[in-house]
């Protein structure tokens, strides 16, 4: 258990490498930090920080730098979160207003997190199987041809073409919408199938070839799994850091051009609103030994709809990344919610 000058010291490690990616001497933080003691304490000190593993030397130097188990107790007993600087808030507010729709939500809160942190950013597509049916629309295209609609509390839309055996004029395809929005609003997509069981059996003024086609559809639109998708915006910025990453940089770009491990690395943190960090070897993937990972979900207060974060090197500004990630996660909750 470190006592409260040791953990001091490792704090000001952690701000001084961060700030200058050069290792820390007791000379420096004596010159930068009130520490209250003189550097041969401040060695001393350093020296267990060291032998307990939370500090190391990377050359024969006098400077050490954080290691992840540093990293660890720094970002979980010492970080010290910024507010949002009215700057960023407005930058937060101006980008992400008035999003066209859900796609495009999301393509503004990863280009913006990218940008407030300067890491790569990743966002998580809502999960459309953890949310509820807020409205169906079914439209005629054609003769024989209409378009379904599925849109979901999360803000999510979702889409089919269903061709019908018989020519509906707009009244009847108005009663067929009005039916089936009166079954399926409100209850969660995951039951939607279930809830259009025999749904072409009890409408004889339609043939029910044609019901079952819409209702196939609906099914279609409503358990498509788009959630198994991210996306990532900042490439640029890992590039700048790639002196942080030693020799490899070009494997955490192979892991993260695979779908399948951002997908992991956000479900390697639970469901949760709150900021979870992940650091170097705490990653499953070996490309990302070098990383770490800070993510938050985001959605409505009780449910949390999917996850974003960002990707960067275990030097990174912690409380800068955790303070964006939260914030952004807390207004992309508000968009894709109270959307539609």
């Amino acid at each position: 258990m470190l006592d409260e000058r040791k953990r001091a010291v490792l704090r000001a490690i952690v701000a001084d490498y961060v700030r200058s990616r050069e290792p820390v001497g007791s000379k420096v933080l004596v010159e930068r930090h009130q520490l209250g003691v003189s550097p041969a304490t401040i060695r001393n000190d350093m020296a267990i920080l060291e032998e307990e593993g939370y500090i190391a030397a990377p050359h024969t130097s006098a400077g050490r730098i954080p290691t992840d188990k540093g990293y660890r107790l720094f970002v979980d007993q010492l970080v010290e979160l910024r507010p949002l600087s009215p700057s960023e808030r407005r930058a937060i507010q101006t980008f992400l207003a008035e999003p066209v729709d859900l796609d495009d939500a999301v393509e503004r809160t990863v280009r913006l997190l990218a940008q407030l942190t300067k890491q790569l950013a990743v966002v998580q597509y809502p999960s459309l199987s953890r949310s509820t049916v807020r409205h169906v629309e079914v439209v005629c295209l054609s003769a024989r041809r209409v378009l379904v609609v599925v849109i979901a509390e999360s803000g999510r839309v979702d889409q089919r073409i269903a061709d019908v055996d018989t020519e509906l004029d707009q009244e009847t395809l108005a009663e067929v919408r009005d039916r089936i929005n009166r079954l399926l609003v409100g209850c969660d997509v995951s039951e939607v199938a279930q809830r259009l069981t025999g749904f072409a059996d009890v409408h004889p003024e339609v043939e029910q070839a044609t019901l079952t086609a819409i209702a196939a559809a609906v099914a279609e639109a409503a358990t498509e799994r788009r959630e198994d998708r991210v996306v990532y915006s900042g490439t640029a910025n890992l590039a700048r850091e790639w002196d942080d990453f030693g020799n490899s940089l070009d494997r955490v770009f192979e892991a993260l051009e695979e779908q399948m491990v951002l997908l992991r690395l956000m479900g390697e943190v639970s469901a949760t609103r709150d900021v979870r960090v992940l650091i170097g070897n705490e990653n499953v993937d070996s490309g990302l030994t070098n990383a770490s990972v800070v993510v938050s979900g985001y959605g409505t207060d009780d449910l949390v709809l999917a996850k974003l974060g960002v990707v960067g090197p275990t030097r990174m500004d912690y409380p800068a990344a955790m303070t964006a990630v939260q914030a952004v996660a807390r207004y992309l909750g508000r968009i894709v919610t109270d959307a539609g």
